[in-house]
């Protein structure tokens, strides 16, 4: 599947377990409106969308590009 190319790749894999959540929501919370980026992660990251959902409801747009079983990528935009 063809991914549009967002100006930001966000490789959670390579990020330390203990700061990976923190660090991917910091990313997010400087995104300007209408920013998109894309997530990519070994396993599919629910329990961080939850969280950035529950932290600022309503501000992001979640729309799967890959759905495993090894690779899921993500694109992630400030609405």
């Amino acid at each position: 599947m063809a991914i549009s190319d967002p100006a930001v790749i966000i490789n959670a894999p390579i990020l330390p377990p203990p700061v990976k959540h923190q660090t991917i929501l910091s990313v997010f919370d400087a995104f300007p409106q209408g920013f998109t980026a894309l997530l990519v992660n070994d396993h599919d990251p629910k329990p961080l969308l939850y969280q950035l959902e529950a932290e600022q409801p309503g501000v992001f747009s979640i729309t799967y590009q890959e759905q495993g079983p090894e690779r899921f990528a993500i694109l992630v935009t400030r609405d």
